[in-house]
């Protein structure tokens, strides 16, 4: 199979050489992957403007397995049942958010 030589240009025709990249510019360098050989490097969660504390709680068995069935998220759903109550309670004495 021969190579098509016209796949080094673009579609306007502008000839690209490989041997002359663009500069990258730094919002190319925040988009880019970082990459170790072929495994992407995961750059983590993107952050959220309301942070969430870690806390050790101590739930009903059945209550976590209800949430647990729903699937992915669940950890949410209970935060927002949470909020739900606390809001359906406004003489519990703290506002949610």
């Amino acid at each position: 199979m021969t190579r098509n030589r016209e796949g080094s240009k673009t579609p306007s025709g502008a000839w690209i050489d490989p041997d002359d990249p663009p500069e990258w510019t730094d919002d190319m360098f925040e988009r880019a992957d970082l990459m170790i050989g072929a495994t992407v490097i995961r750059h983590g969660r993107p952050a959220v403007a309301a942070t969430r504390v870690t806390i050790g709680l101590r739930l009903s068995a059945d209550v976590v397995a209800q949430f647990r069935m729903t699937g992915r998220g669940w950890h949410a759903r209970i935060d927002r049942a949470l909020r739900e109550w606390l809001a359906d309670h406004p003489d519990f004495g703290c506002s949610p958010g």
